[in-house]
Formats: C-alpha cells, sequence, structure tokens
C-alpha cells in the first residue's frame, strides 16, 4: 500500500484551520450503529479505543451491548483463510468462549489499523473470485455494530461503502487542543522546565501545529526537559522536528547513554548504525512496505541476527500464531530515515528520477541547513564513501528542477524553507531560467506552516530586489504570521488580487501596484467600510478592476476617487 505520510500530513494541518469539535459523550454516549474513526500516525486511535473499552467494562457507554471484540487488523492479514465471524472469534477469544454463537448475543466490533489490513482493496471492492476468505468475515461485521478505525485515506475510501447507511457517524482526530496541550505539559513536565516548553510550543510555528499531535509533544516534552540546552530555535522546521526526535530515541532507547549527542555520533559504529538502520527504511519505503517479514528483510541485510538484536526500538517484532512480522515504531520515523540515506547516499539526479521520494524532498532539502545549532549537521556526514560531499550538490539541482514547475512552486518554498537557505548567487540564477510570476495566496486553506514557508520565501526574495508577480487575498480575519506576510508582499508586488474586504489596524500599502483587482460582488458593503479597506491600495495602483454588488449607495463616491487618481486602466462591474 502506498505510504502517504507528507499528504497526509499537509490535509491534516489544512483541516486544524477549520474543524467542528464533537463532546466525547455525543459520539459514544448516543449508540449508533457504525462509527468511522480515522487520524493520522500517532494521533491517538489506538488510545480512544481502549479507552473505550474501559469504559464500557465500567457501564458508562454502550449500556445496550452485551460483549464487544477488539480485533487488530496487522493480527488479521494473518488469518486469510478465516471466513466467517464465528470462527474468527473462537481463533481471537478461544480462552473465554465455548459453544459460542454471535447471532444470540448483541454485540459491537471494533477494527482497529484498517489501513494496515493486507487485503483492503479487496475488502473496498468485493467480488465473488475474492481468493481470501478473510475479507468475507470482515464484510460480515457490517451487519453488527461497529467502530471501524485508521488512517484517513484509508477511512476515506471505506466509508463509501455504506453511502446508504443513515445511522452512521463518520469522525477525525485532531488530537490535543489547546486546553488538552497545556495540562498534557503541567501533568508531564517537571516544574523548571514548564515554562521554556510553553515559550517553544508559543514561538515555534512548528512546535505549534505538531503539538496537538500526542507523538510529537510526547517527544518534545521529554527532549527539552532532558537537555540542558536552551532551545531558542530548535524545531524550526520539520526536519529539525524529526532529527531531534530520531537522535533522542537513538540516544535513550537504543544506545542508553546519557552523553552528549556530538559525543555519541563520533563514534564510527554509532554512524554505521544510523546509516544501516536509514537504508533499511529506505528499501522498504519506496517499496512501499510498511508491514515486512524476516524474509523481506533478508533482502535489504545480510546478516539477521545481528540487525534483530541491535534495530529493534526503531524496528518493531509482531509475534503471531504464524509467526512473526515486522515494522517501523512509527513511520513518519521510517519516512525520516529514508530521507536520510537519500541525502548521504544517492545523487540529486537519482533523488528527483525517484517518484516515491516525492514526499521526502522537503526533508532531503532540509538537511542541507548549514546552521551549527542544529541537530541536523550530525546525520549528513554518515556514508564514508561520500568524500566530495558539498550541500549544494544535492540542494541546487533539486531546488532548480523545481523552480521550473509552476505546480511545484509551493514544495519549492517549502524545500527552501526547511534548507534555511538564502538567496546565493546560484540560487539566484535558478530565478533568472524561470518563466512564471510568483504567486503567494492568503486564504482560509493555508496552514501556519505553510505561511511560515512563506514569509521566509518571501523575505528573501524581496530583499534582493526582486518583485513579486501575484499577491491573493481571501481572507479577512488575519494571524499575525498571516499580517506579516501581507505587509512583506506588499512592498514589492506587481498584481493584488482580492475577494474579501481586508483590513487591521495600524498599516496601510505604501508602493505602487500595477494591477489591482477587486472582487466583492457578493458582499454589499457600507462607504466606510470600502474607504477602510481598498482604498489605500486603490490610490497605489496603474490599474483598477472592480466587481461591486448591484446595490451598494456609494457608487459616486467611488467614481469621485477615481477621478482624482492617475488610473491608465479602469473596468467596473456590478452583480
Amino acid at each position: 500500500m502506498d505510504v502517504v505520510c507528507s499528504v497526509e500530513r499537509k490535509k491534516f494541518l489544512e483541516k486544524q484551520m477549520s474543524y467542528t469539535p464533537i463532546p466525547y459523550s455525543d459520539i459514544f454516549m448516543n449508540e449508533k450503529s457504525v462509527i468511522l474513526l480515522s487520524g493520522i500516525a500517532g494521533i491517538g486511535k489506538t488510545w480512544l479505543l481502549k479507552k473505550c473499552l474501559l469504559d464500557w467494562s465500567n457501564n458508562l457507554i454502550w449500556t445496550n451491548v452485551e460483549l464487544v471484540f477488539y480485533l487488530e487488523c496487522r493480527r488479521l492479514n494473518q488469518y486469510q483463510n478465516i471466513s466467517n465471524i464465528n470462527e474468527l472469534l473462537h481463533v481471537f477469544y478461544k480462552d473465554i468462549l465455548n459453544d459460542f454463537s454471535i447471532s444470540k448475543h448483541t454485540a459491537l466490533f471494533i477494527i482497529d489499523g484498517l489501513d494496515e489490513f493486507k487485503y483492503l482493496n479487496e475488502l473496498l471492492n468485493p467480488s465473488s473470485s475474492c481468493i481470501y476468505p478473510i475479507v468475507n468475515a470482515l464484510t460480515e461485521v457490517q451487519n453488527y455494530k461497529h467502530i471501524v478505525a485508521g488512517r484517513v485515506y484509508a477511512i476515506d475510501k471505506y466509508h463509501y461503502m455504506y453511502t446508504e447507511h443513515s445511522d452512521k457517524l463518520t469522525i477525525q482526530i485532531m488530537g490535543f487542543n489547546k486546553n488538552g496541550i497545556n495540562n498534557y505539559v503541567e501533568t508531564h513536565v517537571r516544574e523548571e522546565k514548564k515554562e521554556v516548553v510553553k515559550a517553544i510550543l508559543k514561538e515555534s510555528p512548528i512546535a505549534k501545529v505538531m503539538a496537538s499531535v500526542p507523538f510529537y509533544l510526547s517527544s518534545m516534552c521529554k527532549i527539552i526537559s532532558d537537555s540542558n540546552k536552551i532551545y531558542t530555535t530548535s524545531f524550526l522546521t520539520m526536519t529539525d522536528l524529526y532529527a531531534n526526535i530520531f537522535l533522542y530515541f537513538l540516544q535513550k532507547h537504543i544506545i542508553k547513554n546519557n552523553g552528549l549527542v556530538y559525543q555519541m555520533m563520533e563514534n564510527e559504529n554509532n554512524k554505521k548504525y544510523v546509516l544501516n538502520i536509514c537504508r533499511i527504511a529506505f528499501e522498504l519505503f519506496i517499496e512501499n512496505k510498511f508491514l515486512f517479514s524476516k524474509e523481506e528483510l533478508l533482502l535489504v541485510i545480510n546478516d539477521f541476527n545481528e540487525v534483530e538484536e541491535s534495530l529493534f526500538g526503531f524496528i518493531e517484532k509482531v509475534e503471531t500464531h504464524l509467526g512473526y512480522h515486522y515494522q517501523f515504531a512509527h513511520l513518519t520515523i521510517m519516512e525520516f530515515c529514508a530521507s536520510v540515506y537519500a541525502y548521504n547516499c544517492l545523487s540529486s539526479d537519482e533523488i528527483m528520477a525517484n517518484a516515491k521520494l516525492k514526499s521526502c524532498l522537503s526533508m532531503i532539502c532540509g538537511l542541507a541547513n548549514k546552521n551549527q545549532n542544529s541537530l541536523l549537521k550530525f546525520l549528513i556526514y554518515l556514508n564514508p564513501s561520500k568524500i566530495s560531499y558539498e550541500e549544494s550538490s544535492i540542494l541546487l539541482p533539486i531546488l532548480d528542477r523545481l523552480s521550473k514547475s509552476y505546480y511545484e512552486k509551493d514544495l519549492f518554498i517549502e524545500c527552501f524553507y526547511e534548507s534555511q537557505s538564502s538567496f546565493t548567487d546560484k540560487i539566484i540564477s535558478i530565478f533568472n531560467e524561470r518563466w512564471f510570476e510568483w504567486c503567494i495566496w492568503i486564504n482560509d486553506g493555508k496552514t501556519s506552516y505553510e505561511t511560515s514557508c512563506d514569509n521566509y520565501f518571501i523575505n528573501h526574495y524581496i530583499k534582493i530586489g526582486r518583485k513579486l508577480g501575484w499577491l491573493r487575498v481571501n481572507k479577512n480575519n488575519l494571524s499575525d504570521e498571516e499580517k506579516n506576510l501581507l505587509i512583506l508582499c506588499s512592498t514589492n508586488v506587481c498584481n493584488v488580487d482580492f475577494s474579501c474586504p481586508i483590513y487591521f489596524e495600524g498599516w496601510k500599502p505604501k508602493n505602487k501596484i500595477k494591477r489591482l483587482r477587486i472582487n466583492i460582488s457578493s458582499n454589499l458593503m457600507t462607504k466606510k467600510d470600502f474607504e477602510e479597506n481598498f482604498l489605500p491600495w486603490i490610490i497605489l495602483c496603474e490599474e483598477l478592476h472592480i466587481k461591486l454588488h448591484k446595490d451598494i449607495d456609494f457608487i459616486n463616491d467611488i467614481y469621485k476617487w477615481i477621478h482624482c487618481l492617475n488610473i491608465v486602466k479602469l473596468e467596473i462591474k456590478f452583480y
């Protein structure tokens, strides 16, 4: 199955901007026949299901349900020949079930980890010719009350099987809210470090958006609490966050050394170990293997016994009746490790030629970050055979390729931000060759991480005297980061496009604009609002295109303002 970390993370960050919270009681006290539960990796799906089991056992929820059966898809994969519910239950609950028939009881099934079900495609596309009986058993679950939980992409596909089912609820876990984050810090961080953690979660855009995911929040709290370093610039980029988590895990759980990271990474054996784990992650990642067998591991490594002893922690061994299977402890770590290997061992041409690595490009570029206060520097000289290593040999060709496609400009900006580069002569020469105008959007669908990337890029872009092609704004309630982006863009932009009123206290644009488009035909504005929101921009433009509501009562005032200005082209439409 495709590994979709980057896309899933991006969609999660977008959804963070606008979603409707649902109280726990509304979900589980009001008994629905079907609940589809989704969430990104590490968000807490399994923990929520375990809370449900505990609450049911204490008679707090599902009071009309006699029996609840919890089944994990990663274990169901091992029983492909089981064809019905009763047989399935006798395998997993054989110690407590005797002469049992599910039809005689009110039961609820919990299916956890749908994305890990090996036969998901067969389940989504039922066919009489299906050769895996376990698919029939899982389909039979739909005849009973049930909860199915999994990664977002899997549940999105699965819910189409219930298009005509009225008694269902589809929800996504978004992790901790602000109160939850504060409560976690108060409960799990020692007193002398609490203010440091809170400051980082407030100041770092990466830490702020990822703190809602328990996996990242707990990792950041542990890293900061266990360090004597003042984390003023840590977690500045996504790559930086992952590097901190990776090295902390390596130090505390694998090498089990309380020394300093630089001492740990001076050891050649430790470097070799890191490169080895990254190679395994890379080989499996590009083959889309999240769960893998001993045989599949042996295709990557030669001495399995040595690896089995040393790698566990990053890789988990899961025991079943049919033997063992293996998986990375967290898919995000697998993706990061694959990026580290690609950076250390592949050329830029090899990286760009492999479509599977597209989701890793921003991390690969992030490893080129030259900040000496970042732990990233310990992960970029792992391959002794790459003697003539230069950061630019990876970063510049990737940025060059991305800059030549209009459809990759957002990825270019993200890669530029992750690398924390400045505009050197070589990077400036890239802009001289590209054919399209750079455009910055400010709208409701933009995440705070994307806004941070844009701010970083535009700040450098305008400093070298370049003019932004377009600024497009379709949001009037701006965050501080978005206000800063708007101000930056306005200092040197050719064209501006507004699809809603835009105004905030204490600032007005000052620099000339070639073309201004204002589309507010759906807004019946007052003269005062129009004057505050748009007149400062109209004064600065050469061409003006306005779409207005047909019932506005101050059109004559607009004519008077325009008459006093040096506008060379005018278009006004009413709707």
